[in-house]
């Protein structure tokens, strides 16, 4: 391990202290002389680090720990390091990551839940204290070069537009390089990507064989290259978190096809025979016991037969997904390898931000904004069937069967959002480090949190924990460094206590017991009828227990009590109280508390504008609304957007073609809706008007459509039914063009731009929707709109 400098390392970013020293008149005198500039790096010895975080990965999942499977690279590193079997996370993606990227526990640094359902309280605002510098602002003041790829969900949603402020970014955060997307998932074949903070578009199409994870590992490879090729005495901190395995379900149907007929047995099947596979390899112990099956899933042999084929072929597509992902990380592996970097970089490979993911309901999803929105009736069994050839492409959006999450958490119970039980927060996870650890191939138990990574990668630096960090005192690490694990299996575990709490569900580790308690389902996205808390049942669990299978409650109430008493000891220092459980409440930033980007019932777009996503844009849902737009039409006629939101998986567009007016509404990708003017829009200026009458009160309701041309009705239909929660996770609004899946197949997803100049585009909402005239005079749109933004 590096051994310690003289470097003033605590007070970041180190003063600047010049010796003080006899003043010459010029610089010829031989009484001249200065120390050379000498950039700060780290201690000597101080290794590269690579993390490598997946999503949505159960502990059953991946051949090294016994799934179905195949991760090769994951096994290369697993033989040449060590594997640990008791490595937790907090079963939510944006408090993992938050977690693991300060070394604190999650409503520590104000990431109690999703970034999305951010409220006032400090331990669910989605705001890091100042006082919790992130470990890769550290590790750059230390002197590391810095790098993030892929996902980023932890910037709080009002600050997610391409205006910033983007101090919570990760080029704000301690990266000086990102490429990647913000927010919770995204399309692997048209993300919503940005470079540093900068949008930018994938530089191919699906067509051209363009995939997320593999652009990632492209700039992955590019990034260590040219760091090695231009300092190659700095050592660098790369954090790579592809977004996969999270929903939609994408990957090459090369990949996919290699398990057809792979899972045709069930999921009640592969879980015990991911049990077994478990037990041979030495990663669960021989007297484990599988828990038993979910009541509230159902068996495989209750399933419709004429739907099996699509159930396992949702599963082939993960499996493909899975496996593509670890072929990508694979070539970050081989580039430190062929640049004989691989001996001193310290990687930890942590399959999974949480356990496996079961918000596709019963019957899995083709499209997960279905789901989302509280319309699961609409994908009927026939309607899987006719779509199943296309899961996993372009075409789709897509997630598994809940039971395929239950059998890639096996032995445990429960999945991710389920914070009380291991199967929502234990993830298999690999560290490779050849030039420290000499313990190749073997198994490690003792209990590790994602928090223990932070401190963990500080030791092996030789870098001290920050006093101050830009002048403001820092708040200790909760986490406890691995580092004591590397050379000695047998250590006593370090990490004796440690709580959990994701949505009301929450339990208590302390030295070998547990406690639980489910509060909430995971798979019951909308509506769910929650217990009062001080009803929930706890369980628990002995250190013998190894998988929690048999509940000790009845037969130990002190021990029992004494727990829960410490999990509200712990709640209370880490900022958990108080709990929240609350639902529709809190996706409303006022009943929330958070603040709201966009406020009052107008907004005015400009051409050029994108990349906005939903928090960047004034909410149409549910409500009556009008769109209109200021254009001038080129003598060869109207072509392309003007205005979209959203994209193959829901959302809407105002268009042109063939010389006429169009708008377009799609419904959860299941149905689209078109109206269409009755004139073609002439050459010169003009204002473009689709007004949406809400057929409310209510929601999802639909409503009647009409276009107007210059202030007179040109166009008229309904739409029967509406998206009433979100068009998408990642799909943006754009003016001028569409980027992305299209919400309309009528247009190709590149080249839509619109053929003429846009001046504006408003959308008012509600009252100010109800335009008596059908036109809004350019002279009151200055002077009215402009003031509200």
């Amino acid at each position: 391990m590096p051994a310690h400098d003289d470097l003033p390392r605590t007070t970041l970013p180190m003063p600047d202290r010049p010796k003080p020293g006899l003043t010459t008149y010029h610089a010829r005198d031989p009484d001249t002389s200065f120390a050379p500039i000498t950039p700060v790096r780290p201690p000597t010895g101080a290794p590269n680090v690579l993390v490598i975080l997946l999503d949505d990965v159960g502990f059953g999942a991946s051949s090294v720990f016994g799934g179905p499977v195949d991760t090769p690279v994951a096994q290369r590193l697993a033989d040449g390091g060590l594997r640990y079997n008791r490595f937790h996370t907090t079963a939510l993606c944006s408090p993992t990551r938050q977690a693991l990227l300060t070394g604190r526990n999650h409503h520590s640094v104000g990431m109690g839940a999703i970034t999305e359902l951010a409220t006032s309280a400090p331990g669910y605002s989605t705001i890091r204290p100042n006082s919790k510098a992130p470990l890769a602002e550290t590790l750059r003041l230390n002197g590391y070069a810095t790098a993030q790829l892929g996902k980023c969900h932890e910037v709080p949603v009002w600050e997610t537009s391409p205006a910033g402020p983007f101090d919570r970014w990760p080029t704000g955060s301690g990266f000086e390089y990102f490429y990647g997307f913000i927010g919770a998932e995204t399309n692997q074949y048209y993300p919503t990507l940005y470079h540093g903070t900068t949008p930018v578009k994938p530089t191919r199409t699906p067509e051209e064989g363009y995939h997320l994870t593999e652009d990632l590992a492209d700039r992955g490879v590019d990034w260590i290259r040219r760091q090695h090729a231009l300092q190659p005495d700095r050592p660098f901190f790369m954090y790579f978190a592809p977004g996969a395995t999270h929903s939609p379900h994408h990957a090459p149907k090369q990949w996919c096809d290699r398990y057809a007929g792979r899972f045709d047995a069930g999921w009640d099947a592969l879980r015990e025979e991911i049990f077994e596979r478990q037990k041979e390899l030495g990663v669960i112990p021989p007297d484990a016991v599988l828990t038993a099956f979910n009541p509230e899933i159902p068996h495989w042999d209750g399933m419709p037969d004429d739907l099996k084929p699509v159930l396992a072929r949702q599963m082939e597509v993960y499996a493909g997904f899975l496996a593509h992902t670890d072929d990508q990380i694979g070539r970050l592996v081989q580039a430190l390898d062929d640049l004989e970097l691989l001996d001193n970089t310290l990687i930890y490979y942590i399959i999974g931000d949480n356990g496996a993911s079961a918000e596709g309901a019963m019957h899995g999803t083709f499209n997960g904004s279905i789901n989302y929105n509280g319309m699961g009736a609409l994908e009927t069994p026939e309607f899987l069937r006719a779509r199943m050839d296309e899961l996993g492409t372009p075409s789709s959006y897509n997630h598994f069967a809940v039971g395929w999450a239950h059998a890639l958490s096996t032995p445990y119970q429960w999945t991710k959002q389920v914070a009380s039980h291991w199967g929502g927060t234990r993830n298999g996870t690999i560290v490779h480090w050849p030039a420290r650890i000499t313990a190749a191939g073997e198994l490690r138990e003792q209990f590790a949190h994602v928090i223990d990574v932070a401190p963990t990668i500080l030791e092996a630096a030789g870098l001290p924990e920050p006093t101050t960090v830009h002048g403001v005192t820092q708040a200790p690490i909760e986490g406890v460094s691995m580092r004591y694990t590397f050379s000695d299996g047998a250590a006593s575990e370090r990490h004796q206590t440690q709580y959990f709490e994701i949505g009301g569900n929450r339990g208590i580790y302390h030295r070998g017991w547990t406690a639980v308690t489910r509060h909430r389902t995971p798979w019951l996205l909308l509506g769910a009828q929650l217990a009062a808390f001080d009803d929930d049942v706890w369980e628990l669990y002995g250190p013998e227990d190894w998988t929690q299978s048999r509940d000790l409650a009845a037969e130990q109430p002190d021990m029992l009590h004494r727990l829960q008493r410490l999990w509200l000891i712990e709640a209370t220092k880490h900022g958990v109280l108080p709990l929240d459980d609350r639902g529709a409440e809190r996706f409303n930033p006022d009943l929330a508390g958070r603040p709201q980007l966009i406020r009052g019932n107008t907004q005015v777009l400009f051409p050029g504008m994108g990349h906005l996503n939903e928090n960047s844009v004034i909410n149409i849902k549910n409500k009556s609304h009008a769109v209109t737009a200021q254009v001038v039409v080129p003598d060869a006629g109207a072509e392309g957007v003007i205005i979209a939101q959203g994209g193959m998986a829901g959302g809407w567009s105002l268009y042109a073609r063939e010389g006429r007016l169009r708008y377009c509404y799609n419904l959860v990708g299941l149905r689209h809706f078109y109206i269409d003017s009755d004139v073609e829009i002439p050459a010169g200026e003009h204002q473009v008007r689709v007004e949406f009458a809400y057929a409310g009160p209510g929601l999802a309701k639909g409503g009647t459509v009409t276009l107007h041309l210059d202030g007179v009705e040109v166009g008229r239909g309904t739409v029967s039914a509406t998206q009433p929660v979100m068009f998408s996770a990642d799909e943006a609004t754009h003016v001028g063009r569409e980027s992305g899946s299209t919400v309309t197949p009528e247009y190709p997803a590149r080249g839509n731009d619109f053929s003429g100049t846009i001046r504006w585009v408003q959308i008012d909402v509600d009252a100010e929707a109800a335009n008596a005239e059908h036109l809004i005079p350019i002279e009151e749109r200055w002077r009215v709109a402009m003031a509200r933004q």
